[in-house]
């Protein structure tokens, strides 16, 4: 069965409608859809979001540089996640915590934490206050805080695909890609039994473009960096 959805990026007083499959409904929408995640545009300039954050335990794998991940984590808290950031560099994550803000009393905002590699206890997550976790662990991840409640995601930022994140990849519910190097898209083609028009997608992509990929779903998206985010993040680039 298939799912109506309102177009509100036209300009007309009656909006046309286009019919979507629910699975991609469920992955990547218009804005406004409930949990989501404005990372980009679409091909033609319509606004697409990540439902990242939902009422289901979700699995996330980012392939490529800080500033996407970044901006992801960015945007989470902009719509009220807390954000949990597991790494073993810190100081590149620094930005996102003081973009968090500080409380009334002059400490730095408790919404986004920076821990080590190693197991914590995480905030309870809710619908209310969902909860983000970035994976910051190299190209093969350990399950340190694998998803198992509501309303809790947990992005892997792999710096580069690696045979062994094969489990982690297959497992996620949504992948991110920036441009791949072809020995990197070729195994992307292993990973994800991929025909080779994607391949070579995956390779000529611009540094402000993301493919995303999931259950029936190939999607290009563009990514848009506010103004605000250009002066914390810098310009959109690939890579760290």
């Amino acid at each position: 069965m298939s799912t109506r959805v309102r177009d509100t990026t036209k300009t007309s007083e009656v909006a046309p409608e286009f019919v979507v499959d629910p699975e991609l409904l469920d992955a990547i929408s218009p804005s406004g859809d409930r949990g989501g995640i404005v990372l980009g545009s679409g091909m033609n300039g319509e606004p697409l979001t990540v439902s990242a954050l939902r009422a289901t335990p979700t699995r996330i794998v980012l392939v490529g540089g800080l500033y996407l991940a970044r901006q992801v984590a960015m945007r989470a808290m902009a719509v009220g996640a807390w954000i949990v950031i597991a790494t073993g560099r810190p100081a590149a994550w620094q930005v996102v915590k003081q973009a968090a803000g500080t409380q009334a009393d002059g400490r730095p905002s408790p919404h986004v934490q920076i821990r080590r590699l190693s197991p914590v206890e995480l905030p309870r997550p809710s619908e209310n206050a969902p909860l983000l976790v970035m994976h910051d662990g190299g190209p093969t991840p350990q399950e340190l805080f694998p998803p198992r409640s509501p309303w809790q995601t947990t992005v892997y930022v792999l710096p580069y695909l690696h045979p062994q994140a094969s489990s982690t990849a297959n497992a996620s519910d949504l992948v991110l890609m920036q441009r791949l190097p072809s020995g990197q898209a070729e195994l992307a083609a292993r990973m994800w039994s991929l025909p080779p028009q994607m391949v070579h997608q995956l390779t000529t992509l611009k540094d402000d473009q993301v493919i995303t990929l999931g259950r029936n779903i190939w999607r290009p998206i563009r990514l848009v960096t506010t103004q605000q985010e250009q002066q914390i993040l810098g310009p959109i680039r690939r890579g760290d």
